[in-house]
C-alpha cells in the first residue's frame, strides 16, 4: 500500500475539473447539511513443602507468610496496617511494608493516601530502597493492599484528567515524542508509513460560524505519535489558530475526501478575505503535495480490531503468588489490554490487567506441559458462556534447543525483580522447566518453599549474565544481608561454590528500536498494572529503557524492554478510550512563569535525571578456569547497534 497520495493532476485534464475536484464551496447560502456515520482447571497444585517449624510466621487474613529473622522487632504498616518484621519493612524509617504502600501514602494526608497517586499527588517524603525486603514479606503487603484497591472499588471515583493536555504539554516544554513505528504492538505501529510533518489533511474548520460542519484543509506542522499539531492551509507562518488532534480520529481524512463525500470546504473566517480565488490558491499549494493513503482510516479499523474476546479462559500469573498460574476470565478488552478476573472470584473484582502479548498469560493446559506450578481451580467445570482461548492467539517464544549445553539448577545471572522494577538484583535458577522456561529466584529475598519463584523464558530481555551491570554501569542490587561491599561477582562465586550461567546463552538480539533518550511515551506502570501514565525514556542500555514516570521520584523508574506491549505511543489513551494518569504537580507546572530560565529551573525540580552511580573498575577475573573480557558498554544515547554490551567469554 502507498502510504502517501501525489496530489499532481493530470495536465490533460481542464483547469475547471482540477479545482472542482477539490469540493470547494463557493458561497454560503447554498451550504448542504452536513451526513455523517477446561482442561487445566481439573489440574492439581503442586505440593508445597512444610514451613519448618523453627521459622516465626504472621498469620493475615488466613494466610501465612514466613519471615527468615524473628528477632529485629515488629513494625505496623501506616498506610495498610500490616504487622510484619521490622527489618522487612520499606523506606528507611521502616514505616511501610513494600513499595506500594510507600507509594501510595501521603503525609499531608492519611485519609487519602490511597488515592494520591491517582490524584497526581508525589509523596512528600521519600523513601530510598536501602537493602532488599524479602519477597514473601512484599507478596503478603501486595496481597493486603490489593484487597484494599478492591474494597475502594466501588467508591472510587475516576481519575480527572482535566487541565492536561499532551499538545500543551510538550509545546510549553518542547519535548519530543517517541515516534509510532517504534511500538509494532499498537495500532498502526506496522503500517505508519511516512505519514511527517508537512502532510496535507482534510479537517473540520471551527473557524466558521456556519450552523454545519464544514471542512478545510491542514498541514502537520509536528507529530508527537498519534497526535499532531496542524494549521490551516492560508495560515502560512501564523499559528494563532494552530491545534492538536489525534491523527487516526474519525474526524481526519485524506485530501479529496470532501470532494468524494460532497462535504463543503470552506476557508477558515479569520483568513476568508486574503484571496479571492481560493480554488485557485489550494491547486497551487496542493499540487505535488502528500496526504494520507486513501484506505488510511479502513487500516486504522482493521489495526484496532483484536482477537481476544469477553469469556475467553486463560492461564494468568497469580499475582499473590508469583511461582504459580490460575485461570482467569477475560472480562473486558480495551486497546489490546486484557482486564482478567480469577475464576474463583465470586464479586469479580479479584482481576489483573495486562496486554494480550504479555509472557504473562498462557493458553489453558500450558503450566502442565511446561511443569509449571499451577492452581487448582474450586469450579469443577467451566461456567455457561466461558471458553478456552485459541493457543494460536498467544505470544510465541522463541524455540530453543536445550539438549546441548542450557542452563542448570543452581546458575547465577543477574534479573530484574518483579516485585521492584527498578532494580536488577543478583539471581538464581531454581529450576528449569520445558520449553526453554526457568524459574528465577532473587538471592537473599527467597521464601523458603519457593513460593515467590518468577518464571522467565530462556530468551527473555530481562534476564542477564553475570556482569551485565558493571559493564553497563547500572546499579546492581546485592542479596539482602550481604555484607562485603561493594559487590564483587567473583567474590561472591567463590564463597557461595556457584558457577556463572554461560552467556552464549542469553538473548542478545538488538532490534532497531528507534527510541532515544528523552523521548515522550504513555506506560504502564507494572507495580500498579491497570495504571497508564505520562512517562520519559531516560536511560537507553541497547534494548533495555528506563522509564520514568513524570513527575514522580527516580525509585519508582521502571526497567522495561524496547518491544514491551506495555509502552505506547502519545495519543493511544485518548485513541483507545483508556485513561491516561497525568504527570504528578501538572497544575503547578503549568503555573510557572514563561521565562525560559524559570522554565528550566522548574524542570530541573521535577526531572532529576539519572542516579550517580560510581564508575567500577573494570577487571579481567579468573572465574573457573576461564577468562572475562569486560566490553566497553554503550553510552545511554546509543540506543541501537550490535549486542557486545554482554561479557565475552572466551577458552
Amino acid at each position: 500500500m502507498e502510504n502517501t497520495k501525489d496530489l499532481t493532476e493530470h495536465s490533460s485534464r481542464s483547469e475547471r475539473k482540477r479545482r472542482d475536484s477539490f469540493g470547494m464551496f463557493d458561497g454560503y447560502d447554498s451550504c448542504s447539511e452536513d451526513t455523517s456515520s477446561s482442561s487445566s482447571s481439573e489440574e492439581s497444585e503442586e505440593e508445597v513443602a512444610p514451613l519448618p517449624s523453627n521459622l516465626p510466621i504472621i498469620k493475615n487474613n488466613g494466610q501465612v507468610y514466613t519471615y527468615p529473622d524473628g528477632k529485629s522487632g515488629m513494625a505496623t504498616c501506616e498506610m495498610c496496617g500490616m504487622v510484619g518484621v521490622r527489618d522487612a519493612f520499606y523506606s528507611k524509617t521502616k514505616r511501610f511494608c513494600s513499595v506500594s504502600c510507600s507509594r501510595s501514602y501521603s503525609s499531608n494526608s492519611k485519609k487519602a493516601s490511597i488515592l494520591a497517586r491517582l490524584q497526581g499527588k508525589p509523596p512528600t517524603k521519600k523513601a530510598k530502597v536501602l537493602q532488599k525486603q524479602p519477597l514473601v514479606a512484599k507478596l503478603a503487603a501486595y496481597a493486603q493492599y490489593q484487597a484494599t484497591l478492591q474494597n475502594q472499588a466501588k467508591t472510587k471515583a475516576a481519575v480527572s484528567m482535566e487541565g492536561f493536555s499532551w499538545g500543551n504539554y510538550i509545546n510549553s516544554n518542547s519535548f519530543i515524542a517517541a515516534p509510532v513505528t517504534c511500538f509494532k504492538h499498537a495500532p498502526m505501529g506496522t503500517c505508519w508509513g511516512d505519514i511527517s510533518e508537512n502532510v496535507r489533511v482534510e479537517v473540520p474548520n471551527t473557524d466558521c460560524s456556519l450552523p454545519t460542519k464544514v471542512f478545510w484543509i491542514a498541514g502537520i506542522v509536528k507529530l508527537a505519535g498519534y497526535n499532531a499539531l496542524l494549521r490551516y492551509e492560508g495560515f502560512e507562518s501564523d499559528s494563532a489558530l494552530d491545534f492538536w488532534c489525534n491523527i487516526c480520529g474519525s474526524d481526519i481524512h485524506p485530501v479529496g475526501w470532501c470532494a468524494a463525500s460532497g462535504k463543503p470546504l470552506v476557508p477558515p473566517r479569520t483568513i476568508q478575505h486574503k484571496y479571492t480565488n481560493w480554488k485557485a490558491f489550494l491547486v497551487k499549494r496542493l499540487t505535488g503535495a502528500k496526504t494520507l493513503p486513501p484506505d488510511f482510516s479502513q487500516k486504522v479499523s482493521e489495526s484496532m480490531q483484536y482477537p481476544f474476546k469477553p469469556c475467553m479462559r486463560v492461564e494468568v500469573v497469580d499475582k499473590r503468588h508469583l511461582c504459580r498460574t490460575r485461570v482467569a476470565v477475560v472480562e473486558s478488552v480495551i486497546g489490546g489490554r486484557l482486564r482478567l478476573v480469577y475464576e474463583e472470584s465470586e464479586d469479580r473484582t479479584d482481576d489483573f490487567w495486562c496486554h494480550m502479548h504479555s509472557p504473562l498469560i498462557h493458553h489453558i493446559g500450558w503450566s502442565r506441559s511446561i511443569g509449571h506450578r499451577f492452581k487448582r481451580s474450586d469450579i469443577t467445570k467451566k461456567q455457561d458462556g466461558h471458553f478456552d482461548t485459541p493457543p494460536h492467539l498467544f505470544a510465541k517464544v522463541k524455540e530453543v534447543d536445550q539438549s546441548g549445553e542450557w542452563f542448570k539448577e543452581g546458575m547465577k545471572l543477574e534479573a530484574i525483580d518483579p516485585l521492584n522494577l527498578s532494580t536488577i538484583c543478583v539471581a538464581t535458577i531454581r529450576k528449569v522447566l520445558a520449553d526453554g522456561f526457568l524459574m528465577i529466584g532473587i538471592d537473599g529475598s527467597e521464601a523458603a518453599d519457593g513460593s515467590d519463584w518468577f518464571c522467565y523464558h530462556a530468551t527473555s530481555p530481562s534476564i542477564f549474565p553475570v556482569g551485565f551491570c558493571e559493564i553497563n554501569m547500572i546499579e546492581l542490587t546485592p542479596p539482602r544481608g550481604y555484607t562485603k561491599l561493594p559487590f564483587k561477582w567473583f567474590d561472591y562465586l567463590r564463597e557461595t561454590g556457584s558457577i556463572a550461567a554461560p552467556v552464549k546463552l542469553f538473548n542478545k538480539d538488538v532490534p532497531n528500536h528507534g527510541f532515544r533518550v528523552g523521548m515522550k511515551l504513555e506506560a504502564v506502570d507494572l507495580m500498579e498494572p491497570r495504571l497508564i501514565c505520562v512517562a520519559t525514556v531516560t536511560r537507553i542500555i541497547h534494548r533495555l529503557l528506563r522509564i520514568h514516570f513524570d513527575g514522580w521520584e527516580e525509585e519508582y523508574d521502571q526497567w522495561v524492554d524496547c518491544e514491551s506491549p506495555d509502552l505506547y505511543p502519545v495519543g493511544w489513551c485518548q485513541l483507545t478510550g483508556y485513561q491516561l494518569q497525568p504527570p504528578a504537580s501538572q497544575s503547578s507546572r503549568e503555573n510557572q512563569s514563561a521565562s525560559s530560565k524559570q522554565k528550566k529551573k522548574a524542570k530541573s525540580q521535577q526531572y532529576k535525571g539519572h542516579k550517580k552511580m560510581t564508575t567500577l573498575q573494570l577487571k579481567e577475573e579468573l572465574l573457573d578456569g576461564e577468562d572475562y573480557n569486560f566490553l566497553q558498554g554503550a553510552s545511554d544515547q546509543e540506543s541501537n547497534g550490535s549486542a557486545n554490551f554482554y561479557i565475552k567469554q572466551e577458552p
